[in-house]
């Protein structure tokens, strides 16, 4: 298969899954009776009617949910999720016929994929409209740490990397008095885009990225997360309790641990707590088998 076909079928395949997951629709029909059955969007790139639709899934599955070579290529290999998923439900897409297109296909970095969607993506359109560009995510793709904020500020908006300004340079010094670097992590945000005036995300603005953000999730795999800030500690774990109460204690998400502190913006107005955030970089490091001291 040509890789300008596979890439046209890709975006056709992204589009009806999407409307059929906002329609609450967790499963593909089987059979050929069934996706004939399913609506057409006129406008979508024409897909090859004797081709099972099945088929054009195993190929998005491969699209978006096999790796390269390296690190990530090694990580996603410990998992068959090469699925596109939301929390609590099963994968959009038939597994075994991924494998197979696999071979056929190759494999193309998956971040990279997701990446691409979701410089597209126009969901919010007051944030599309406003935007420089989205701020997808930087960092290790195979890294065992996750930094999680809310959402692009002015610098990362113009930038197009997450925690690029003042906030970013402690967050930085952060990771560094942890004995890491920067590139041994990966950092993203609830959004991609950033809100006007740096307000915080509206709700249909997290729920419109929130598929973004799992998938992101899925294809790292990361052991840990560490939430900045009550707005991705809050939405995350989906709790109303409070940084204060959420900070220095071990959560869950998904199989990764979850450490809550404040955001980094935030000891920038009111470095006293610089205190309480090192305590909770000691609890995380500990449970990541490095000892600070």
């Amino acid at each position: 298969m040509h890789f300008e076909n596979a890439e046209r079928i890709r975006r056709t395949l992204i589009d009806r899954l999407e409307r059929l997951q906002h329609a609450g629709v967790m499963q593909l029909p089987r059979g050929k009776a069934a996706v004939a059955a399913m609506p057409i969007d006129p406008e979508a790139p024409a897909v090859a009617a004797d081709r099972p639709f099945a088929d054009v899934a195993a190929v998005e599955s491969t699209t978006i949910g096999q790796s390269g070579t390296g690190p990530a290529a090694t990580r996603a290999s410990r998992s068959n999720e090469s699925t596109w998923t939301t929390a609590g439900t099963g994968g959009l897409f038939d597994s075994d016929r991924a494998d197979a297109a696999s071979d056929a296909m190759g494999k193309i970095p998956t971040l990279e994929i997701l990446q691409q969607t979701v410089a597209g993506c126009t969901r919010c359109g007051e944030l599309a409209a406003a935007r420089t560009q989205t701020v997808f995510g930087v960092g290790d793709p195979a890294a065992r740490l996750c930094f999680l904020g809310e959402a692009p500020g002015a610098d990362e908006d113009r930038l197009g990397e997450p925690f690029v300004g003042r906030a970013g340079q402690l967050l930085t010094k952060i990771i560094e008095a942890c004995r890491m670097k920067r590139e041994d992590v990966y950092i993203l945000n609830m959004i991609k885009c950033r809100p006007p005036g740096n307000r915080n995300p509206l709700p249909t603005e997290l729920d419109n990225c929130r598929g973004y953000l799992e998938r992101q999730f899925d294809l790292i795999k990361p052991e840990f997360i560490c939430c900045l800030g009550a707005v991705a500690a809050q939405n995350l774990l989906n709790t109303t309790m409070s940084i204060g109460k959420l900070r220095g204690k071990i959560h869950q998400y998904r199989g990764a641990k979850v450490v809550c502190t404040y955001h980094p913006a935030f000891l920038l107005r009111s470095p006293s707590f610089k205190k309480e955030t090192w305590e909770d970089m000691k609890l995380l490091m500990r449970e990541m088998g490095v000892e600070l001291g």
